[in-house]
């Protein structure tokens, strides 16, 4: 992998859907153990996969993940800690202030 270019991957994986009162969520798992690193982009073929409410959906697809550059790699681990103190500037109260 150079500085300045990307690498792509395909990966088979299962995407896990829940729309349960307990847990709101979705999580991708590669089946073959790919990993994902900062700045990697990983994005799932197929059509959006929507569970009932009180349900848990699981369908097997295939994903592409684009490998981060060097050089992207390395910003993303500079700026993200910023990234990450931007969401810590709020705070929530019991009043309202306008």
């Amino acid at each position: 992998m150079g500085w300045l270019t990307r690498d792509i991957e395909h990966a088979p994986c299962t995407v896990e859907v829940s729309h349960r009162f307990e847990s709101l969520h979705a999580h991708v798992r590669f089946d073959n153990g790919a990993v994902v690193y900062p700045g990697d982009a990983v994005r799932v073929k197929g059509p959006e996969i929507m569970a009932p409410f009180g349900h848990v959906v699981r369908e097997s697809r295939e994903a592409t993940i684009v490998r981060a550059s060097r050089l992207e790699r390395l910003w993303t681990r500079l700026t993200g800690d910023i990234e990450v103190m931007e969401l810590c500037e709020f705070s929530f109260s019991e009043e309202a202030k306008l």
